[in-house]
């Protein structure tokens, strides 16, 4: 007999998956390993940057007061006492009518508060002595980057939990961070199911696909920021997946496996759930595509098993999988990236399911539009590549035009949401 299950709402799948979140220990790299990591507790600063006043140009440091009567007409004369480049400091002060030659990034000298930069003055030497002509008045302050303009000793910088960018990696460095605390990825098995699939480097035989979902769950986990234990491929073999799936139960925080757990003959998930004694805590969602995207738990550990449809098992992993990864990692928006876009074309396919569209997104004329792209298929594997975004279509309508306003869910961008995507409810039932 086919097995009848219940659909639950796309929310309330993903709230059950989170009642089972964790956070992530606390590890140290070195700082040239911690790109794209997430940082394990949160960058202040120990000290003003910069912690010195100092030129941002070339110039020269002289006293503002002794150009308040300079002009083109009458130019003022000072003395050129000394010169100081990146990183020395100056043992002189500066008195009336002196200036020291400094190069950006130096310290400003004792006794002077402005910088005239260099292309401003004419320079004269005679008998050995370096004089300049400065033709208009200067600004206190005027070419001086004071200390702490940039940051302030105890400014919070960086939150926890936030990825490790280029620019962040540069604070890192600022602040004298050798060995960076970040957070110990999560370790993902995956195990790729199918009697159907072939390995990548195999021929194509007539009946048989080569395994791509594998490699594309490797990619997404690697995004999300986990890491990824491969395992072989499985047949539709119920003994030989059931030891793998035992296996990766001891060895992995959680477990992907993609294919298997329709309503099948050869669909022998289900039956392995049972024999591992795993509780169920949905296996249908009311979404196209992916609602047969199934998850259960042993113990604290997630089982998730996605649809062997290229384009479902894509859509499952972002909207259940990388919440609870990015979770682990400390972060406060695990979700995609939410934002509003304008339909560029019709959609007229009804939607009785709430239904994720692999498309792309992009500014035209100052604002967000959104196209689907490819075949609106969940056995389509070319659309995942075109698309950089899920377009969110509520259930229970007769499609869509080009006008509409939509919900979008993006898949690069990192700052992430503090709460999923909602689906309207307009019936209690599904």
């Amino acid at each position: 007999m086919v097995e009848r299950r219940k659909p639950i709402w796309v929310k309330d799948a993903i709230e059950k998956v989170m009642e089972w979140k964790r956070l992530g220990s606390i590890e140290w790299v070195s700082i040239n390993e911690c790109d794209n990591r997430f940082l394990g507790e949160p960058l202040i600063s120990d000290h003003d940057v910069p912690h010195f006043d100092r030129s941002p140009y070339d110039g020269f440091a002289i006293r503002s007061e002794d150009t308040l009567h300079a002009t083109s007409e009458n130019p003022v004369c000072f003395e050129v006492i000394d010169e100081i480049g990146a990183g020395q400091v100056s043992p002189l002060k500066v008195g009336p009518f002196q200036a020291i030659r400094i190069m950006t990034g130096a310290a400003l000298p004792q006794g002077a508060d402005s910088v005239i930069m260099l292309e401003l003055v004419r320079e004269n030497l005679k008998d050995n002595k370096k004089t300049i002509m400065i033709k208009r008045k200067v600004k206190t302050g005027e070419n001086v980057s004071c200390k702490g303009e940039d940051v302030k000793k105890g400014d919070h910088l960086i939150q926890k939990g936030s990825i490790i960018t280029p620019g962040v990696k540069a604070l890192l460095a600022t602040f004298g961070y050798s060995r960076v605390p970040v957070i110990k990825k999560p370790v993902i098995g995956v195990i790729a199911t199918g009697s159907e699939l072939l390995n990548v480097d195999e021929p194509l035989e007539h009946g048989k696909i080569r395994n791509s979902n594998g490699y594309m769950i490797e990619s997404q986990i690697i995004r999300a920021g986990a890491e990824v234990k491969k395992y072989e491929n499985r047949a539709d073999e119920i003994e030989s997946l059931y030891t793998a799936i035992e296996t990766a139960l001891s060895e992995c925080d959680f477990i992907i496996t993609t294919g298997g757990v329709s309503v099948g003959d050869y669909d022998y998930l289900p039956e392995i759930y049972k024999r591992l004694g795993a509780n169920i805590l949905f296996n249908k969602i009311a979404m196209r595509p992916g609602s047969v995207t199934t998850v259960a738990n042993i113990g604290d550990k997630l089982l998730f098993g996605l649809s062997g449809n290229p384009s479902a098992c894509y859509v499952g992993f972002e909207l259940y999988v990388r919440p609870i990864i990015r979770y682990w990692l400390h972060s406060d928006t695990p979700y995609l990236t939410k934002a509003k876009a304008t339909l560029q074309t019709d959609f007229p396919k009804p939607n009785p399911f709430n239904r994720f569209v692999r498309s792309q997104i992009k500014f035209v004329n100052d604002r967000l539009i959104v196209d689907p792209v490819g075949l609106d298929k969940s056995n389509v594997v070319s659309s995942i590549a075109w698309a950089n975004c899920l377009m969110v279509l509520p259930g229970g309508t007769r499609g869509y035009k080009a006008g509409d306003l939509v919900d979008v869910l993006l898949f690069e961008d990192q700052t992430g949401s503090d709460e999923p995507w909602t689906e309207a409810r307009k019936s209690s039932k599904l």
